[in-house]
């Protein structure tokens, strides 16, 4: 392993169906952002649902071999118990187009956004919420099964819970202890289900055995000082939002690889004035990521980076970043813990949710009045630093 890398590593970028593809209708996002006066409206968004082989072409350009996209629930159940054989058509030609150039695809099943009707009966808060999901998860992944060998089942569920349902920043907009920890539940039992399901369905279809794994959210807490409140909440945050729903999923035996999804660390009382920050004001601390890795050890399992990115108007601190935390995952490896992937988010400038579109993430810039796409120079850092690191 000359490089530090491994020789079957995935070498990827992220995106999100929401997020770029436009037109998402019958989402619960969509009719949210008609009444909640956001900034922006997602709009047509990068219209990626149209030009996806365009952007698998520029993906293929840069010498990425893995692709992470989402699936829109709403697209395939519009209405209750109705499933839309065109759309899921639509997505194996796009899983197709994957396989075509040599992609491996990663298919998250969740990604933030519910179809209309779920959310009116409660979304994630309906105690019959794992029903649902398993049930368009099922249709999914019967229909997908051939193209897929990696499911990720939810994103970030923690992150979910915490601005739906406590913060009150995304839709519903409630703010409710009670509610959230019955969505958290509900998103432990839903993965436990997908995951038992799948399994199911590629063993009766005679297949391989998938991989399958949540998108988890890590951060590290860091306290600079020895004040004791710092301390405790540090370590209260830490459990809650890092490792506990990790921890269930591992004691029912439904974890195959954890997903991370890293982007900064949060430092009590403070941040240091020495770090730089992205657009959004997270400060930018690599090494977290291997100090976040280092504590995955534990769970005896392998690792994908799913995501892990920087918004910034400065093409340069974008790869800078990338650079960065690509050492962090060698040094990782060098300490035995098994990295499989890296995918940058994001492959496409894209639509920050309640943030809009002014924050670029991209390797690749989207003009959103033309919907041209640029590849940045940092991407063809990436693309250089994937074939130095690639072996033959």
């Amino acid at each position: 392993m000359k490089s530090g890398f491994p020789k079957s590593f995935l070498w990827g970028a992220a995106i999100s169906a929401y997020q770029t593809e436009g037109s998402n209708t019958n989402s619960d996002w969509w009719e949210w952002e008609k009444n909640a006066h956001v900034k922006e409206q997602s709009g047509k968004a990068c219209r990626h649902y149209e030009l996806y082989e365009q952007d698998w072409d520029l993906a293929a350009k840069l010498n990425l071999n893995a692709i992470r996209l989402s699936i829109e629930w709403s697209r395939i159940e519009p209405r209750e118990n109705e499933f839309d054989q065109q759309e899921i058509g639509h997505y194996a030609h796009v899983l197709r187009s994957l396989k075509e150039r040599n992609i491996e695809a990663v298919v998250t099943l969740h990604h933030f956004t519910n179809p209309q009707w779920f959310a009116k009966i409660g979304g994630w808060a309906n105690p019959d919420a794992s029903f649902y999901f398993c049930r368009y998860a099922e249709k999914i992944v019967a229909s997908l099964s051939p193209y897929v060998k990696f499911w990720v089942s939810i994103n970030e569920p923690v992150v979910y819970a915490y601005y739906a349902y406590l913060k009150g920043r995304w839709p519903p907009q409630e703010k409710s202890f009670i509610k959230a920890w019955k969505v958290m539940k509900n998103f432990s039992r839903s993965h436990i289900g997908v995951y038992r399901l799948i399994k199911r369905i590629y063993k009766d279809k005679g297949l391989s055995e998938p991989s399958i794994g949540p998108a988890k959210h890590l951060r590290g807490f860091l306290v600079e000082g020895g004040n004791p409140f710092y301390s405790l909440s540090a370590k209260l945050k830490d459990y809650f939002f890092n490792f506990r729903f990790l921890d269930e999923l591992k004691k029912a035996k439904a974890l195959d690889f954890i997903g991370v999804n890293y982007y900064t660390c949060d430092f009590m009382p403070a941040i240091p004035k020495s770090l730089l920050m992205n657009t959004l004001g997270w400060p930018i601390y690599p090494e977290g990521l291997f100090l976040m890795l280092l504590r995955l050890k534990r769970y005896h399992l392998p690792v994908m980076i799913l995501e892990n990115g920087i918004c910034t108007d400065n093409d340069r601190q974008r790869w800078d970043f990338i650079d960065a935390h690509l050492s962090s995952i060698k040094q990782a490896l060098l300490r035995g813990i098994e990295v499989r992937g890296y995918f940058y988010w994001s492959l496409l400038d894209n639509f920050e949710w309640d943030k809009g579109f002014g924050h670029h993430f991209g390797l690749i810039e989207v003009d959103y009045h033309t919907f041209e796409r640029r590849i940045r120079e940092s991407a063809l850092q990436f693309s250089k630093e994937i074939c130095k690191n690639r072996l033959p």
